[in-house]
């Protein structure tokens, strides 16, 4: 069928060619959106997603899935707890790591951690053994970013303190160094990553909040940890 107007020095489409090229840009479109959509598909099957409520079981898990599922890449991200599920809800993550259990039975005990204050040996909390919320509730708090579940947990206990967020580790250390403000502390850093500082003592926190029982779920047909 004819797709031209030919004239002399001049040929144009007609109303055939013009329907044709419409028809083509849409089989183009469909063509780059297919490449897309299958690149995507392999990506997804080589990657395993993790959505955490907190830093610590993150990077425990972290450690295992380097030894166990080295040629997977892993995607990461701490978050609240409202996000994690709707994440796993949403089948948006193959693994989701909370402060509790699903309701749905699907989760197990993974690890635990506990909160402590971290203040200058010479500071008046530094006196105490132990200590609760209520009780420090008021004290201004250096506080790092990306803590997920802690983040909100001690802005809800502590409605009265006000916070200075870091968001980069070196500005966090120096502050922690120079500044007299409390910061916080777990027995995970205590232990694992060594974030004791000479000068400044670890006090536990009591409150059952403050010691948690991290909660691991992991979607069928993911070989995480199996």
């Amino acid at each position: 069928m004819p797709l031209f107007t030919r004239g002399k020095n001049k040929i144009e489409l007609n109303e055939n060619g013009q329907f044709a090229v419409e028809c083509a840009r849409k089989l183009l479109s469909e063509a780059t959106e297919t490449i897309r959509q299958v690149k995507t598909f392999d990506a997804r099957r080589k990657t395993i997603i993790v959505k955490s409520c907190a830093p610590a079981p993150l990077w425990e898990l972290l450690k295992k899935l380097g030894e166990s599922c080295p040629e997977m890449t892993i995607s990461s991200n701490i978050c609240r707890n409202e996000e994690v599920l709707a994440a796993w809800e949403e089948d948006a993550c193959d693994v989701a790591i909370l402060p509790f259990p699903l309701e749905t039975g699907e989760s197990r005990k993974f690890m635990e951690e506990h909160l402590f204050v971290c203040v200058p040996k010479d500071h008046k909390l530094a006196e105490y053994k132990e200590l609760t919320f209520a009780e420090i509730n008021g004290f201004n708090f250096l506080l790092r970013s990306e803590l997920g579940f802690w983040d909100t947990l001690c802005r809800q206990k502590m409605p009265a303190s006000k916070f200075l967020v870091q968001t980069e580790e070196f500005a966090f250390q120096e502050l922690i160094q120079s500044s007299s403000l409390p910061c916080f502390n777990t027995d995970y850093g205590l232990l694992r990553l060594h974030t004791g500082y000479s000068d400044r003592v670890n006090i536990h926190l009591t409150d059952h909040e403050a010691n948690v029982t991290f909660y691991i779920a992991v979607k069928k047909g993911c070989r995480v940890l199996q």
